[in-house]
C-alpha cells in the first residue's frame, strides 16, 4: 500500500470488503473497525456522496430528491468498487440499483444482518435517516421486505449483528478473509 493509501502502481484494486444491509446493521462503524484490523482504509458511499455534492444526504433527499441521490450513490459506489482496496461501506438502498448488483456480483460481499427489533432500537426516530420519516418502524419494515431478499442474494459471507460489538463482528469478518473470499477481476464498467 502506498503512503496515501491507495493500492500498488500496477495493481487493480478492488475492494477487501463490501459491507451491505440496512440502515442501523454496523455497517459504518463495522467498516472502520473492519478496516483498522485488516490495516486498510474504509471508504463508505454515503460519505463520498456528501462530500462530492457538498451536503448531507437527507439534504440530498429533500432538495433534490431521491432519484438524484441514487444516481449519485450509483456513480459512488461504482468508483469504490473500481478504485478502492480496502473496506467499503454501501447506503442501505444502493443493492435496489440493478447496475451496482451486477457491479457486486463476484465481490467479497458481506452482508450484516440484523434484526427488526434490533434495527428500530438502534436507528430510533433518527432524521438523518430519510426514507425513514413519518413512521420509522413501518419505514423500516416495508425496506426490510424489499430489500432483505436482495441484501440476502448478493452475500458472500452473513454476518449477524444483534447484541454483538462491532469488533466482535469485524473480527469475525477479517477471520473469514483471511481464509480467502472470492477475489474478482477488476469490474467492468
Amino acid at each position: 500500500m502506498t503512503a496515501d493509501g491507495q493500492g500498488q502502481p500496477g495493481r487493480a484494486a478492488f475492494p477487501v470488503v463490501i459491507l451491505i444491509g440496512p440502515p442501523g446493521a454496523g455497517k459504518t462503524t463495522v467498516g472502520g473497525e473492519l478496516a483498522a484490523r485488516l490495516d486498510v482504509r474504509f471508504t463508505d458511499t454515503d460519505a463520498s456522496v456528501e462530500a462530492a455534492v457538498g451536503k448531507p444526504v437527507s439534504d440530498i433527499f429533500i432538495e433534490d430528491g431521491e432519484q438524484a441521490f441514487r444516481e449519485l450513490e450509483r456513480a459512488a459506489v461504482a468508483a469504490a468498487i473500481a478504485d478502492h482496496d480496502g473496506v467499503v461501506g454501501l447506503g442501505g438502498g444502493a443493492i435496489l440499483d440493478l447496475r451496482t448488483r451486477e457491479r457486486l456480483a463476484g465481490q467479497p460481499v458481506v452482508y450484516l444482518r440484523t434484526s427488526f427489533t434490533e434495527l428500530a432500537r438502534r436507528v430510533g426516530m433518527d432524521r438523518a435517516r430519510p426514507l425513514l420519516i413519518g413512521n420509522p418502524r413501518a419505514q423500516l419494515k416495508a425496506l426490510l421486505d424489499q430489500r432483505l431478499p436482495i441484501y440476502e442474494s448478493l452475500a458472500w459471507l452473513t454476518v449477524d449483528t444483534d447484541g454483538r460489538d462491532p469488533a466482535e463482528v469485524a473480527k469475525q469478518i477479517a477471520a473469514a478473509v483471511s481464509v480467502g473470499g472470492p477475489r474478482p477481476a477488476r469490474p467492468e464498467s
